[in-house]
């Protein structure tokens, strides 16, 4: 198996087991789609890469050499973004809990957009952007009560969602406006919806627009800026249909075409913010069989990592295939269920792969694994970070070193009496 001409065999001998793989040049492939996709002659587009689903320097680099602009939900991201030299006028600073001291860090950096959440952080920011040399754009983002197909863990548009300010509550979006432009380095340009991740069904974005842009006909206050958020798929097994890129985007672009013509909206700028879509499916986890057990019921496949490196199939019971390395055009003959180390029953990456006959120290690659793996790992059990390589053209390189067992305890006291 080759990952962008690259040997998986190879890169476990280069850089050890396990490891996140990514295709740098399918990561490029689907930036550029989406920058071809989304052009109006009527109105600017902004391609948005949400960096909370792989956010590191190289990754910001390479969105920054597509020219995109980035999202980032934390000071953690936000300081990346900054380190990797990235255009910080083209970042747009999310988060329904930003710090006093996150906000000082975004006003500092000059961030070009954020998106404010709730009337409490549009005082305190408010009171922060009174002495800064330039403008920032504000967008509020607003709830439009739409909920499309998701895990209840990932749903973020129902009614009572952390995320947002219901459009029914007028009176209080109202109020956050003038607060807004009540300070002159804050800019109200309009609002951000998001109706939830893993979309497969192109009508749930033309419901979106439909009703974040009756919202705005009916609020009568000057908007020029709707984002649309994300929220679009990625194949993780044979069950999902993403809708193609070119498709989704002539949708949108339709959809608030039809908008600004009913309403006569003076909208100038529509900004997306693919996030998964743009990187689960270049990256890869590769790890290598380790023991391998049979139960009444059950053939267990044991690999060097698991819920430390995916939370996700543990979390919201998320689904993956995989396959093993070099045996990719044999016959399928056995179910296994693929297992992490960790100490916990729920430590089970694929409940059910249907693969050719598997031994100790194959190399397992799982697929679609670029998006929320290394984003949401952790050291439980004490486990190592993985290295995380970027492969182009029969090329790698190392963009995040893995961890060692000093790595551990580096920030770590003895105990002193």
């Amino acid at each position: 198996m080759k990952i962008s001409n690259v040997e998986v065999k190879d890169l476990v001998n280069t850089y050890g087991s396990p490891l996140y793989v990514y295709n740098q040049r399918m990561i490029e492939d689907k930036l550029n789609a989406f920058k071809n996709c989304l052009k109006s002659s009527e109105f600017e587009c902004d391609v948005i890469y949400a960096s909370k689903a792989f956010n590191c320097k190289a990754m910001i680099q390479l969105v920054s050499k597509m020219d995109c602009s980035l999202d980032v939900v934390s000071g953690g991201e936000l300081y990346t973004a900054y380190a990797a030299g990235f255009d910080m006028a083209r970042v747009y600073f999310h988060g329904n809990n930003k710090s006093m001291d996150e906000l000082k860090m975004a006003l500092k950096y000059k961030v070009g957009t954020i998106i404010v959440d709730n009337l409490m952080e549009a005082q305190l920011l408010s009171e922060l952007a009174k002495n800064i040399d330039y403008t920032v754009s504000i967008l509020l983002r607003v709830n439009p009560g739409i909920e499309a197909h998701a895990h209840e863990y990932i749903v973020t548009a129902n009614i009572d969602s952390k995320f947002g300010i219901s459009i029914e509550k007028k009176s209080g979006i109202l109020e956050l406006i003038q607060i807004i432009n009540a300070c002159p380095n804050l800019s109200f340009d309009g609002f951000h919806a998001h109706i939830g991740s893993q979309i497969f069904d192109k009508e749930a974005f033309v419901q979106e627009v439909n009703k974040v842009c009756e919202f705005v006909s009916n609020l009568g206050v000057d908007v020029s800026t709707l984002n649309f958020g994300g929220g679009f798929g990625a194949v993780y097994t044979d069950e999902d249909t993403p809708i193609p890129v070119d498709i989704v985007c002539d949708t949108l672009i339709e959809a608030v075409k039809c908008n600004i013509e009913k309403y006569a909206l003076n909208i100038n700028k529509i900004c997306i913010e693919p996030g998964r879509s743009i990187v689960a499916e270049a990256g890869s986890t590769v790890y290598t069989v380790g023991f391998m057990k049979e139960t009444p019921h059950k053939n267990y496949i044991f690999v060097d990592g698991g819920m430390s490196d995916n939370i996700r199939p543990a979390l919201y019971q998320a689904k993956y295939s995989c396959v093993i390395d070099g045996k990719e055009n044999e016959m399928a003959s056995k179910h296994y269920k693929v297992a992490g180390k960790c100490c916990e029953s729920g430590d089970v990456i694929i409940e059910d792969a249907y693969l050719p006959e598997a031994k100790p120290n194959d190399l397992l690659v799982v697929k679609t694994t670029g998006a929320y793996g290394y984003s949401m790992a952790s050291h439980y059990n004490k486990a190592c970070g993985l290295p995380v390589i970027f492969c182009k053209d029969g090329n790698s390189q190392c963009v995040i070193r893995g961890e060692n067992y000093e790595d551990l305890i580096r920030l770590e006291n003895d105990l002193c009496a």
